[in-house]
């Protein structure tokens, strides 16, 4: 069934070129020097040509598109990878001095015992809350160029030496830290 098929649908384009070649006048088919042939080849030659040269042009903008897609979605998962438990630490550090900060002065004196740990945790809280997102955001694009530099540095213990000497997002989540310690009355949980 499908052979008949096929075999009646290119017996009827067979029929319908051959009406359309008979169709044309033979005249307007020769080239100037009287052959046809020559004509045609030059033309499909010149079309085949346009053809690839379309393709090709396609075919390469695909390709960077597809490169471009490709990079970026790479550059966000590693970045994303990069930032997301510093950001996520980052927001322990903020919601637990603010958390501190807003508690009843008597509810404060029963969870963080001596004045001066009082103290160290309202500094932490006013230096965190003077961070806007922005330089926040700015800290953690320098700890990134820094840690990068470190990486790549054949000083790398010089250079880390300075690294740590900066103020960072980082230096904040390790304060929270050890006052946490000094307070084990208030737990918290941060991202490793």
């Amino acid at each position: 069934m499908d052979g008949s098929f096929a075999k009646e649908l290119y017996s009827e384009s067979l029929h319908l070129s051959k009406l359309e070649l008979d169709s044309i006048p033979t005249d307007d088919l020769q080239a100037e020097d009287g052959n046809i042939w020559d004509s045609s080849d030059d033309e499909l030659d010149r079309e085949g040509e346009m053809r690839r040269n379309q393709f090709h042009t396609i075919g390469y903008r695909d390709g960077v598109i597809a490169g471009k897609e490709a990079i970026a979605q790479d550059g966000f998962n590693i970045g994303f990878k990069e930032s997301v438990l510093e950001g996520f630490n980052w927001g322990i550090v903020r919601g637990v001095t603010s958390a501190l900060a807003c508690l009843p002065e008597g509810l404060r004196e029963r969870l963080i015992e001596t004045q001066e740990k009082r103290n160290k945790f309202q500094s932490l809280y006013e230096s965190v809350h003077s961070l806007s997102t922005t330089d926040a955001l700015k800290l953690f694009h320098d700890d990134m160029m820094t840690k990068k530099a470190v990486e790549q540095s054949e000083h790398a213990n010089a250079t880390s030496e300075t690294a740590s000497s900066h103020c960072s997002l980082e230096k904040y989540t390790g304060v929270l830290q050890s006052l946490l310690l000094e307070s084990p009355v208030i737990k918290s949980h941060f991202s490793k």
